[in-house]
Parts: C-alpha cells; structure tokens; sequence
C-alpha cells in the first residue's frame, strides 16, 4: 500500500501518521534507546572511577557526552530532522540551542562573580574548582 493510499478512519500505515509524519520504527527506538544508556553510562563510569588527571578535561567530556545524547534524543526519540516541516522544527532546535547556551553561560558567570564578590576573604586562587 501507497504511502498517499486512502485507507479507513483510524487506520494507517506502521511507522506514519494520518499528517504524513514519520514516526519512528521499534528498531529506531531501540537504537536510541541503546545509544541513550551508553551515552549516560560511560560519562558516569568516567566520573565514578574518579575522572581524568584534569577536572576541565573531565568536566568537558562529560558535557560532550550530554550533548550527543542531546542529539540522540531529538533525532530518534522526538524525530527533528531537516525535512520535517519544511526545515522550521530544526531552524526551532537551532534557536532553542542559542537561548540555553545564552542562559548556561550567563548562569555560570553569575555565580562566578558572585563567588568572587561575595567571599571576599577567601582564597580564590586555590580554589580547587575546575580550573586546577
């Protein structure tokens, strides 16, 4: 049967809706769903086991492997690809990336300038934080 077939109220084809969305496969959705538990496993295995010489390289691998986990979620999980609605759901992502990018980054510098104003008697410089 035609992907563009009439078929009766309520039924329709596996893996599309009555809109001419796809949706995806239960193989599709495994493969994220694996995808998903690796991308949270080895981040934590790496932390657990006490990380890497460097808390920044740490730090940076583990937000690495947020972000393709981010990217494993949107395309198998919610189905954001570039040929859905004519390229507006992922021009959305795309927006929505800066503004929580603007927000994280604004957050941490507030919290740094907060730190540094507000303890005025400690000693920043031997802060063990990340940049040690």
């Amino acid at each position: 049967m035609s992907k563009h077939s009439i078929q009766p109220h309520g039924h329709h084809e596996p893996g599309h809706d009555n809109t001419g969305h796809d949706h995806g496969s239960y193989r599709s959705y495994l493969t994220g769903f694996v995808l998903a538990a690796i991308l949270t496993i080895i981040p934590f295995a790496i932390v657990m086991s006490g990380g890497f010489e460097s808390r920044v390289l740490t730090a940076v691998a583990v937000i690495g492997f947020a972000v393709v986990q981010i990217l494993v979620h949107m395309v198998y999980f919610l189905h954001m690809n570039t040929r859905s609605d004519e390229g507006w759901t992922m021009l959305s992502m795309i927006f929505t990336i800066i503004v929580v990018v603007i927000m994280i980054a604004g957050s941490v510098w507030v919290m740094y300038n907060l730190n540094t104003n507000m303890m005025p008697t400690m000693d920043h410089e031997s802060f063990q934080g990340f940049g040690s």
